[in-house]
């Protein structure tokens, strides 16, 4: 089946993206009446790097690091450059909203001279309508170079909404391939001040009127896979020529979805972790389909029933999520081989406090170690305002051949909803924490904890008040060690000053 494209109007799109552009950007506002809190905790961290092998680099993606929300094709969420270790830093930010709507920046992926390309979600309640606008931005002064609009989408009554559009890649041409609530997929391709959507592909044949576009990647032959939330998994070819799909029934899907060098594309549904495989004609075949406790309802920090977290691979044997087990969550390692023998589960090692346990974030992982973050205790942006905040945790658990092991818990930091990313050259784990309090006042924390040891480096204020929530957006590493938060007013810069 053939589906058509069409060439957009580049020119006109070109010149919206210039004149949206703003060169002088504007602090994200504070929260007004806020008590005075510590600018900074702690002391600067000394590198201690962690032994652990590059990721493969998937032929079909922009280069290393920095081509998704969770950095690569395995969705490891580890950079092997340096962030801040805590000299002084500085913090900028940009306020990315309107008066009517928070502007808020769930994707970030860096382009190959640095610049952030950003996905801010504008969520007007008033009028019941939501966009996504791509953004391009100085990773300097943070200054916007230029806006491409997506299409405008009818907000759902979803505890956390996620317009389409909020996840996208960059491929190993530079441009952007995102989809829409149109259920179209646009590439779009950028200079340093403009944006120019390129072509559509039209998947409306295809996927139903009351579904549409959860995520996409590209398996290492050049297939580009997307999923629907309503459970579709489909292969296009590089022209965006469908090759073919399978449906889930009865399941959604609520998350991205991971791909190795062997032609793996893994893939976690509510109820169960997938393994994919291509066929001789390019269309998905499910290699294997491993059910895991979805549990009895959405807990209090997620959006969906079932896992929270985005397949993450590890080495050449493992794949790991989350379950939605009760009293506990776990932590759920798979072999990823097509066939193995044996059981294909390795362990399921329970983490953080009975009845107080959920996570809707990818899990950080090395080819031996995991990093969980607990964000039980989220429902919606009113669970971190007047000084409240979520149950606290974050652990590390390693794997080898006797199966998993805890090797150390963190309770004394509270992660309401933060995609937390690690630096394998310098050996912090870098997650965004909000604390209880004083009073009414609400501060966020850049924070850094030692890999080895799980105790806090350092943290830093990025700011206080509602705009500085990131709400289940994600923090970044740029090429030059800057560290970046999504929130909710717009974005964070953190960087040392030596």
């Amino acid at each position: 089946m053939q589906h058509r494209t069409r060439r957009a109007p580049a020119i006109l799109i070109m010149i919206a993206g210039v004149v949206a552009a703003q060169p002088n950007p504007i602090p994200i506002p504070q929260q007004t009446g806020a008590r005075a809190v510590p600018a900074f905790i702690g002391a600067p961290a000394v590198p201690r790097p962690i032994a652990a092998p590059v990721i493969p680099q998937n032929p079909f993606m922009a280069s290393g690091e920095w081509s998704n929300i969770h950095n690569d094709s395995y969705m490891s969420d580890t950079y092997f450059t340096g962030g801040p270790l805590g000299h002084s830093p500085e913090v900028l930010s940009s306020f990315l909203g309107t008066q009517t709507a928070p502007g808020l920046v769930v994707v970030v992926a860096f382009d190959s001279q640095g610049l952030l390309i950003a996905a801010s979600v504008l969520s007007d309640r008033a009028s019941g309508v939501a966009q996504v606008r791509l953004v391009l931005i100085d990773q300097a002064t943070l200054a916007t170079r230029a806006v491409l609009r997506l299409p405008r989408e009818a907000m759902t009554v979803a505890r956390n909404f996620r317009p389409a559009g909020s996840y996208f890649y960059l491929d190993h041409l530079g441009r952007i391939i995102v989809g829409t609530c149109e259920r179209t997929i646009w590439v779009i391709s950028h200079t340093t001040t403009a944006f120019s959507h390129d072509e559509t592909w039209d998947l409306t044949s295809i996927i139903p009127p009351d579904d549409s576009i959860q995520a996409l990647q590209p398996d290492w032959n050049g297939r580009i896979w997307f999923t629907t939330k309503g459970g579709v998994v489909g292969t296009l070819d590089a022209s965006g020529n469908l090759l073919g799909t399978v449906r889930l029934s009865g399941e959604r899907i609520a998350n991205s979805h991971a791909a190795d060098e062997s032609g793996g594309v893994f893939i976690a549904s509510i109820h169960a972790m997938y393994r994919f495989d291509a066929d001789a004609s390019g269309k998905p075949v499910i290699t294997w389909r491993e059910p895991y406790d979805a549990g009895t309802h959405v807990k209090a920090g997620q959006v969906d029933i079932g896992t929270g977290t985005t397949p993450t691979l590890m080495g050449t044997g493992y794949v790991t999520i989350t379950d939605n087990a009760d009293p506990r969550m776990h932590v759920l390692v798979y072999r990823r081989a097509k066939q193995v023998a044996g059981p294909r589960l390795v362990c399921a090692e329970p983490v953080f406090q009975p009845g107080n346990s959920s996570t809707e974030n990818s899990l950080v992982a090395t080819d031996r170690s995991i990093i969980v973050e607990n964000n039980f205790g989220y429902k919606t942006p009113n669970d971190t305002e007047n000084g409240r905040t979520t149950k606290p945790g974050i652990t590390r658990i390693d794997v080898d051949a006797s199966g998993c092991r805890t090797v150390w818990t963190n309770e004394q930091e509270n992660i309401p909803t933060v995609v937390t990313k690690m630096s394998v050259a310098n050996g912090l784990i870098y997650t965004y924490t909000k604390p209880q309090g004083p009073a009414n006042t609400d501060a966020w924390y850049f924070t850094a904890i030692d890999f080895e040891t799980g105790l806090t480096a350092f943290k830093q204020l990025t700011g206080t008040g509602a705009l500085f929530n990131n709400h289940y957006a994600g923090l970044y590493l740029g090429r030059d060690g800057t560290a970046y938060v999504g929130v909710g007013g717009g974005i964070v810069a953190i960087r040392d000053r030596r």
